[in-house]
């Protein structure tokens, strides 16, 4: 049998290696241990920093699989993320702003992550984004949108999905390079221009700004650019108009059956998927093995 986790395959000598790694070390927790292998093997992020987690969660797939024996569980912490409270509403003016897009410029717009605006972007999408603050996990960014000291749009871009058939193939690239390369695809998770703001073309004039953007900041943070953006869309709720207005691509539709599904069959509504080749270049960069 073949063991895989996260698209590194564990062949049987990288199996005895880990349990005489445990066998070694038998004061250690699974923690220190999982640290201790990605150590070993060179493991890490393009920042990095060691795929601690990954590493983990391989560690316990061998061990229900009978591969490996891991030492018994120390304690279990508490999961901070199971009892995550809710963005709490910041107090901010919501007077209406009509206009046209000129007189609100200049725009400044501010990459939020790890600032102390974070928690105003929290807030925002809780209060105002139809799907509401979801934290998001991995490499991500977010963005604040200001206009003569008023916050007037959200937006954030997350690491990309793994497996979308057309994103898949409009790009060309094969298995090995979708793994290695996944990381310098951007998902824009959530867009937001906050209801008492009504001005024409406002949206389609961030997203290009922000566009520009995306880039240079997930280097800053992460320490590898972006090649590609994408992003999905309801067409029950919306009809990508201001992706349209800034030349993004319809690539296709999803499937519906989301990432665990075992049925093949649809269970949740179909969306379509839009894209940005942030250089003409994307498909020899995404292709790299």
């Amino acid at each position: 049998m073949e063991w895989k986790h996260r698209g590194r395959i564990i062949s049987a000598d990288d199996i005895i290696f880990i349990q005489q790694l445990i066998d070694a070390n038998p004061g250690l927790s699974r923690r220190k241990l999982s640290a201790k292998l990605c150590e070993a093997w060179d493991w890490r992020q393009a920042n990095g920093a060691l795929r601690d987690m990954v590493c983990r969660g391989m560690l316990l797939m061998l061990h229900r699989g009978g591969q490996i024996q891991l030492p018994a569980i120390k304690k279990r912490p508490n999961n901070p993320l199971a009892k995550r409270p809710r963005p709490s509403p910041v107090l901010i003016d919501t007077s209406s702003i009509q206009s046209a897009l000129k007189p609100l410029q200049p725009l400044q717009i501010e990459q939020v992550r790890r600032t102390g605006d974070e928690r105003l972007y929290n807030s925002l999408i809780e209060q105002h984004h139809y799907l509401g603050y979801e934290q998001p996990v991995g490499e991500h960014l977010k963005y604040v949108v200001w206009s003569q000291g008023r916050p007037i749009a959200c937006m954030a871009w997350s690491s990309a999905p793994r497996h979308l058939g057309c994103r898949d193939r409009f790009i060309g690239w094969d298995s090995q390079a979708r793994r290695r390369n996944i990381r310098f695809i951007a998902y824009n998770t959530r867009f937001l221009i906050v209801p008492w703001v009504r001005v024409p073309h406002l949206a389609s004039h961030i997203l290009g700004r922000i566009a520009q953007r995306v880039s240079p900041d997930w280097e800053a943070l992460y320490a590898h650019p972006i090649y590609f953006l994408e992003t999905f869309v309801d067409p029950e709720r919306f009809r990508g108009t201001c992706y349209r207005a800034a030349n993004w691509m319809l690539l296709g539709e999803t499937t519906g059956r989301g990432k665990d599904d075992q049925t093949n069959r649809p269970n949740r509504s179909i969306k379509q998927l839009l894209a940005y080749p942030l250089t003409p270049r994307f498909r020899q960069l995404l292709g790299q093995v």
